[in-house]
C-alpha cells in the first residue's frame, strides 16, 4: 500500500486519479478546499495550496500526483509546502498536457522536441510550460505527462457530453466543414494506468506523450458518440465564415502526438467506441454536473436560421 497525495479530486480527471488508487487500495489524501463533493475512500486536507503554511510539513508520502499545477507558481507553492528539503517525497508525477508544443513544429510531437508557446492554446500553454520547468528545476526526477483530449467518466467538460445531447434529443448535429479534422483522446483510465506503471517501474524516461495511438475524424468521432447514446447521426456541414468555437466543442487545431514510449508503460488502450458507452453511461446518471456552453443556443439562433435564408 502506497501513501499518496493527490492534488485536486473533486472533479474529472483528479477525482479519477483519486478513486482509481483507492479502489486499488493505496491510502490517498487529496488536497483541496473542501467546495465540493470529495472521492470516495480518500482522506481530505482541507487547504489552498498557495496557503499550505504547516499543513503538510509532518506528513510524508510516496508519490504526489499533482493534477491541478497550471503555473509555475501552483509548482512552487506545493513543494515549498511539503518541504521537499526534507525529503516528504518519494516520486512526483506532474499531470501536463500536449498545449506545450508549438503548432509549428513538426508532428507528430515527440518529447525531444523543444516546448513553446501554442498560437491555439494561448497562456494555457505557456503556463504549462513554466510549470514543468519549474518541477525539473526543484525536482529532477520528477515524471511529466503530456496528454492529449482526456475523456472518459467523470468528464464535466462539454465535450463528449455536448455531442450526448444532441443525440438524446435527435438533433442534426453541425460539423465544423466537412468533419475532417483529426483529433487524438485517450481515456482517463488509461491515464491511471500510465501513472500506475511509473509507480511501480521508475522508468529510465522522465517525460511521456500519452494518448491512443490512431487519431480519429471529428465527423467518426460524433458518429461514434451517436452510436453511444444509441441512434444514428445525421450531419449539416459547416463552411460560412463563423467561429468554429461557437458551435463546436474543440479549437479548429490539428495535431498529433508521438506515443512511442507510452509503450513501455502501457501496451494498449480502451477502444474509443467502449470508452464513450462507458462515458455516455457516466452522463445519463450526471448530466447536471456537466459545464454547458452556449453551442446550441448558436446553432438554433445562428446556423439554422441562415442555413433557411
Amino acid at each position: 500500500m502506497r501513501k499518496l497525495l493527490v492534488t485536486g479530486g473533486t472533479v474529472f480527471v483528479s477525482r479519477y486519479i483519486a478513486e482509481y488508487f483507492a479502489k486499488k487500495g493505496d491510502a490517498v489524501s487529496v488536497l483541496n478546499r473542501n467546495r465540493h463533493p470529495q472521492p470516495k475512500r480518500t482522506d481530505l486536507i482541507e487547504a489552498d495550496r498557495h496557503h499550505l503554511e504547516d499543513i503538510l510539513r509532518q506528513q510524508s508520502f510516496d508519490a504526489v500526483l499533482d493534477v491541478t499545477a497550471y503555473t509555475g507558481t501552483d509548482v512552487c507553492s506545493l513543494l515549498d509546502g511539503l518541504g521537499t528539503a526534507q525529503g516528504q517525497i518519494g516520486d512526483y508525477v506532474l499531470i501536463s498536457s500536449s498545449a506545450v508544443y508549438p503548432e509549428t513544429l513538426p508532428q507528430p510531437f515527440r518529447e525531444t522536441q523543444q516546448t513553446g508557446a501554442n498560437k491555439y492554446w494561448g497562456a494555457y500553454g505557456v503556463n504549462k510550460i513554466a510549470a514543468e520547468e519549474e518541477l525539473l528545476r526543484r525536482v529532477p526526477d520528477a515524471y511529466i505527462l503530456r496528454p492529449p483530449y482526456l475523456y472518459g467518466p467523470m468528464n464535466n467538460i462539454y465535450r463528449e457530453a455536448f455531442v450526448f445531447e444532441c443525440a438524446d434529443n435527435r438533433r442534426k448535429f453541425y460539423l465544423p466543414g466537412d468533419g475532417g479534422m483529426k483529433l487524438q483522446f485517450f481515456h482517463v483510465c488509461d491515464l491511471c494506468r500510465c501513472i500506475e506503471a511509473i509507480l511501480d517501474n521508475h522508468p529510465s524516461n522522465h517525460i511521456f506523450n500519452v494518448g491512443n495511438r490512431e487519431c480519429v475524424s471529428v465527423r467518426e468521432w460524433v458518429r461514434q458518440c451517436y452510436r453511444a447514446a444509441g441512434c444514428g447521426a445525421e450531419f449539416e456541414e459547416v463552411h460560412r465564415d463563423v467561429s468554429q468555437r461557437e458551435y463546436f466543442c474543440f479549437h479548429d487545431y490539428e495535431y498529433q502526438l508521438d506515443v512511442t514510449r507510452q509503450e513501455t508503460l502501457i501496451k494498449d488502450t480502451v477502444p474509443l467506441e467502449e470508452g464513450l458507452r462507458e462515458s455516455y453511461r457516466w452522463y445519463c446518471a450526471h448530466s447536471k454536473e456537466v459545464n454547458r456552453k452556449g453551442y446550441l443556443a448558436y446553432i438554433d439562433t445562428r446556423l439554422s436560421v441562415i442555413g433557411k435564408l
